[in-house]
């Protein structure tokens, strides 16, 4: 029987996670095999670089990553009653096609709302494909009408 365990993401593990991001946007946006080494390399850092801000849950198939999420922790202005503040955004939730439609995708979507629960973050937000929103929103994501959204490039 084969398990699959949702984990905080390891510094070994982030080289796959590059590698499920490439394959992410090659899907979406069709990409040449041209560049996915560096990218990969390049990823792998920034991800343990900025694991502060951005924290990485995979999806643990027998120890090979098939899915992966990032909560990302924004500070934000304090007010009299609350100096520490922070909220999050749900990023990159991907599971490769081959383990799609077993619900990883959902329990991965869970598991980085218990992390921003840990954390204390105020709330959590999304942007999502249309192919995901049903998944949020069984998760208790909902559309609100006063976050507004302004494109800047």
């Amino acid at each position: 029987m084969t398990t699959i365990e949702i984990r905080p993401a390891l510094p070994a593990d982030f080289e796959s996670v590059a590698g499920l991001r490439w394959r992410w946007v090659s899907e979406k946006d069709g990409l040449a095999d041209n560049g996915r080494d560096e990218f990969v390399r390049e990823f792998a850092a920034w991800a343990r670089e900025n694991t502060d801000t951005h924290r990485c849950l995979v999806a643990a198939r027998d120890d090979q990553v098939v899915g992966m999420g990032f909560l990302a922790i924004t500070t934000r202005v304090p007010t009299p009653r609350a100096f520490s503040r922070a909220s999050g955004d749900v990023q990159c939730v991907y599971v490769e096609p081959e383990a799609r439609d077993g619900g990883l995708g959902g329990q991965l979507i869970d598991a980085l709302l218990r992390l921003a629960t840990e954390l204390g973050l105020e709330r959590v937000t999304v942007h999502s494909s249309g192919r995901a929103v049903a998944a949020y929103e069984r998760s208790g994501f909902a559309v609100s009408p006063r976050l507004l959204q302004a494109r800047t490039s």
